[in-house]
């Protein structure tokens, strides 16, 4: 097997990165003119890193193994060789596969490949569980080169008729550290199992061991490996603000942090106290919606499209609802009730400072979370005073304009 170099989206120039000229463009790497044409009018003209890596070798029709991490830029790296190669299907029958662990980044990938598959006269659908199965059925028989998946769904369309694995050219298992986490990989292989032709498989994933490398060396042919760096945050490409707040004043501390952010993301430890704090942000005449696990999929996908268009500043998150989320230009997060732990501290703060933005991470901290906090923080590296700060504080409208001590340790 052979391996890719190590990159970063840096090297590659393009918007996110002025003044540096691209190593490559999307035509030279043999990305169809259509689909250069799209990616342009879309404002994307050079390739991050794991585009550059492996689309040379997911074009030619190799199986590809990539190490790369959501916020990389790997839905291109992998949708436009898939869309490429795949022919035109027929009712039902794929051509194009996509394995997603969750909904939300189900939802995410189409968004991405739908007006890509547009241009070259492919039909792209996306199904996932929670939303209505008959009306899923009725898309699929429309057409469906492409079909985007969660696996639990897709076993139900397939059993009941609506889809067939049979055709398929070109297999993506996207996150496929997360969908073993999920428990996800029986119901992967009981899918793949079900394609009768040679086709491609791509894998991506942030880790490449355990349970991933059975699946890798169970379902690819001899792929060609790349490891990518990918385009999230480490703590030094951060700034963190630690508040000490005061019960009473802690909504409107939250409220005031909102008001001067372009686009926030909160987080709160349970689905009740996402409802209950976006009603009191709204009393506090902040735009704010929920995404949590109780909510209809329709408010969750309305809140997600709303949030990433920018018509609502205020996403007010779970972890577990958050896992995936990939949107560009969020500049600040708010741990409106503290981390777990130092993973979930990062994980959380992963949603901002992305593509090589600018973001800050403010954890808000009650006087019986100090200690709970200041372990965190030793785990991250960090060595930052705790704050106390009213809502008042002009500070609070300018978090990264203001620097209480020493950044990482």
């Amino acid at each position: 097997m052979t391996t890719g170099n190590v990159a970063t989206p840096g090297d590659m120039g393009g918007d996110d990165h002025p003044g540096a000229a691209p190593v490559t463009t999307f035509a030279k790497l043999g990305v169809a003119p259509e689909l250069v044409a799209t990616l342009s009018a879309q404002g994307i003209m050079a390739p991050f890193a794991v585009q550059a890596l492996t689309l040379p070798d997911g074009l030619a029709g190799r199986d590809v193994c990539g190490k790369a991490k959501t916020g990389s830029g790997k839905t291109l790296a992998f949708g436009l060789p898939l869309l490429m190669r795949i022919a035109k299907a027929d009712p039902k029958r794929p051509r194009g596969l996509v394995l997603v662990p969750t909904r939300e980044l189900a939802i995410q990938v189409h968004e991405v490949l739908e007006p890509l598959a547009e241009a070259v006269g492919r039909r792209a659908v996306v199904v996932y569980g929670g939303a209505d199965l008959d009306r899923q059925v009725k898309k699929l028989a429309k057409g469906c080169d492409v079909v985007i998946a969660t696996p639990g769904r897709l076993i139900d369309l397939n059993e009941r008729g609506g889809v067939s694995m049979a055709d398929v050219e070109v297999v993506v298992l996207d996150e496929a550290d997360r969908m073993a986490d999920m428990g996800f990989l029986p119901q992967v292989d009981w899918l793949l199992r079900r394609i009768e032709r040679p086709h491609q498989t791509m894998l991506f994933s942030a880790t490449l061991d355990g349970d991933v490398d059975r699946l890798v060396r169970r379902h690819l042919k001899d792929p060609v490996r790349h490891q990518v760096e990918a385009a999230v945050p480490t703590v030094e490409s951060m700034q963190h603000r630690f508040l000490q707040v005061h019960q009473m004043d802690k909504v409107r501390t939250g409220a005031a942090i909102c008001a001067a952010a372009h686009k926030a993301i909160v987080f709160v430890r349970t689905k009740r106290g996402a409802d209950r704090l976006v009603e009191q942000l709204q009393r506090e005449g902040v735009q704010a919606a929920a995404i949590h696990g109780d909510l209809r999929q329709s408010s969750r996908e309305k809140a997600m499209v709303d949030f990433s268009s920018g018509r609502l500043p205020v996403l007010v998150a779970t972890d577990v609802a958050a896992r995936g989320l990939d949107i560009d230009d969020v500049d600040v997060v708010i741990h409106y009730d503290p981390p777990e732990d130092h993973k979930a501290y990062l994980h959380r703060s992963g949603r901002t400072a992305r593509a090589g933005g600018s973001g800050v991470a403010v954890t808000l901290v009650l006087w019986d979370q100090i200690m709970e906090v200041e372990r965190i923080q030793k785990r991250l590296g960090l060595r930052m005073p705790i704050v106390e700060i009213f809502s008042n504080d002009p500070r609070l409208a300018d978090l990264a304009g203001w620097e209480p001590a020493e950044g990482a340790a």
